[in-house]
């Protein structure tokens, strides 16, 4: 005898694939409830990604995503309890089918990361006068060994397109801006109070971010910003210290540090 988890196994195999056998002993009446069970579950998935990907949808057209989205739907299955993560990956999804628009990628990277903001933990920015009181008394050993913490889900990523202008033409119905940008940027994303925002900068922020993010240590991202050369001159050296400064007034001007970690 079949166990019922062995038959709900087969009922979802049934579900996520069109080739899939189906459970033991079902008949013609079971067939054809679940051709109509599944196109339920991938409509309420595509629902669900139009909601989530609004600008994307309006920026290659209804047909064009929907073709998108279903075939995202089919070939990965939300594996969370909530159907809002069946936008996870979908950025992966777009690369693939729309290989000569690459920026339709990072359109929906970017959307998909102003969502996870908006549910991100709430918390307080580290603004540039408590940074200022904190290290105060930093002597140069304090500054290497500085680590920060950063705002939970803000993220970067390198774009080769001016997203800014497609984020705003695409909110107000205008032309879309000619896209390319002369040389990568850094897209980075965060949350202003309870408001998710972005904005392009410099590309090293997104190797800097990385590297704070991960655990790194003050000096340790002034080590990464002076590069491979084994004796680095004063001048490099001076050079890496300040854009590592100038990067670090960046984040702290957006409040995207929230604490000096122990």
């Amino acid at each position: 005898m079949t166990s019922l988890a062995e038959r709900q196994g087969a009922f979802l195999c049934a579900l996520l694939d069109d080739e899939a056998p189906l459970p033991a002993g079902w008949g013609n009446s079971q067939v054809a409830g679940l051709a109509v069970y599944r196109g339920n579950y991938r409509s309420a998935i595509m629902g669900a990604l139009a909601e989530t990907f609004e600008r994307t949808a309006l920026h290659v057209g209804e047909r064009a995503f929907a073709q998108a989205a279903i075939n995202h739907a089919i070939a990965n299955p939300p594996a969370g309890w909530t159907i809002d993560e069946a936008g996870q990956g979908f950025d992966r999804t777009c690369a693939a089918l729309f290989a000569d628009r690459p920026e339709v990628a990072e359109l929906v990277w970017l959307e998909w990361a102003m969502l996870e903001l908006a549910t991100a933990p709430d918390c307080e920015p580290f603004t540039p006068q408590d940074f200022a009181l904190a290290v105060a008394d930093f002597g140069d050993e304090d500054w290497g060994e500085m680590r920060l913490a950063l705002q939970p889900r803000a993220r970067t990523r390198l774009v080769d397109h001016d997203l800014e202008a497609l984020w705003r033409a695409l909110g107000s119905g205008g032309e879309h801006p000619d896209l390319g940008l002369s040389q990568s940027q850094c897209c980075l994303v965060w949350r202003e109070g309870e408001r998710p925002t972005f904005t392009l900068v410099e590309a090293d922020h997104a190797a800097a971010f990385a590297a704070i993010q991960s655990g790194a240590s003050y000096g340790e991202l002034i080590g990464m910003l002076i590069g491979d050369d084994p004796d680095p001159s004063e001048e490099a050296i001076r050079n890496a210290a300040m854009r590592a400064g100038a990067i670090l007034g960046r984040w702290l001007n957006e409040g995207i540090v929230v604490a000096i970690n122990p």
